[in-house]
């Protein structure tokens, strides 16, 4: 049976506990600028797809009667203006 060394116990018990300590740091660093992401995001006001559909279908039934209003307004000038 071998006899283990010391020194080299030590040492591979070190060297775990390092790497154990630098994937939690990496963890932490990961978990710490996805929050601040979010934070920022958040800050920025943007809307959902939701809000934009809303609010393009707003715009375009807005055009229509914009347009069928202007056809009108056209009609009633033609007729009080018959010669022009």
């Amino acid at each position: 049976m071998q006899s283990e060394n010391p020194f080299v116990a030590d040492f591979v018990k070190l060297m775990n506990s390092a790497a154990g300590t630098l994937a939690g740091m990496g963890r932490e660093a990961r978990d710490s600028a996805r929050e601040r992401f979010k934070e920022l995001m958040g800050d920025m006001d943007f809307v959902s797809r939701e809000e934009f559909d809303a609010v393009k279908e707003m715009a375009a039934r807005a055009r229509e009667e914009a347009e069928t209003l202007k056809k009108r307004i056209d009609e009633l000038e033609a007729r009080l203006n018959p010669g022009d």
